[in-house]
């Protein structure tokens, strides 16, 4: 490789570090071409970028961005080394498990991962790595958090205002009257007591004559 074809991956890997705040540093020094091929596929369905380059040059393009902040990372740049640039943290790492887990290998290791600014070390790290949470999912937790105590306030109204209606609807219930009495039986009356005759005296005296 010339120097000019030095610099100008120098230059692809800088840009590709200056883009993405997620990239892992893996090991692919025992897969097969047909292999690295499969995991290049893998890679470019779920939007990761894959770059193979020598560990010089990769060291050469974090230095040349800020030395400091990727000291982490130098150790690992050690075998054939495989980039993963990616804007979800964890999608590498669901990558890597999976091909593994396929593949029933220990390959391809993972080296070092940096994912927004931290640095995970050593292929250990894999598994807590496809356990980590995404901004979107992060977000959706903390909104979860957030409308919990609303949808309890709107369920308590929600109640409230069920059992205000049971109750109003049983205050304006028509009562349920007694059977209307049936007519009062007529009174008997006594019968009318027949006018006094008069009374006769037999012994009044005979008319006259």
């Amino acid at each position: 490789m010339t120097k000019q074809e030095k610099n100008e991956v120098i230059e692809v890997l800088k840009g590709k570090f200056a883009q993405y705040s997620n990239f892992y540093v893996t090991d692919t020094e025992s897969l097969s071409v047909a292999q690295v091929t499969k995991l290049r596929s893998h890679c470019f369905d779920k939007q990761v970028e894959m770059k193979v380059a020598k560990n010089t040059l990769i060291r050469k393009a974090l230095e040349s961005l800020d030395a400091e902040k990727y000291t982490g990372v130098y150790d690992s740049l050690h075998n054939v080394t495989a980039l993963l640039f990616s804007e979800n943290p964890k999608e590498p790492a669901l990558i890597l498990s999976g091909f593994r887990k396929e593949s029933k290998g220990e390959k391809p290791e993972l080296k070092a991962a940096f994912i927004n600014g931290d640095v995970f070390v050593g292929d250990n790290q894999l598994k807590a790595l496809t356990q980590i949470k995404t901004k979107n999912e992060l977000i959706g937790e903390v909104i979860g958090l957030l409308m919990s105590p609303i949808q309890r306030v709107l369920g308590a109204l929600q109640n409230k205002d069920a059992a205000n209606t049971e109750e109003t609807v049983e205050a304006v219930a028509p009562v349920e009257t007694a059977p209307a009495a049936e007519a009062a039986a007529p009174v008997e009356t006594a019968p009318k007591a027949e006018a006094p005759k008069p009374a006769t005296d037999d012994t009044a005296a005979p008319a006259a004559e």
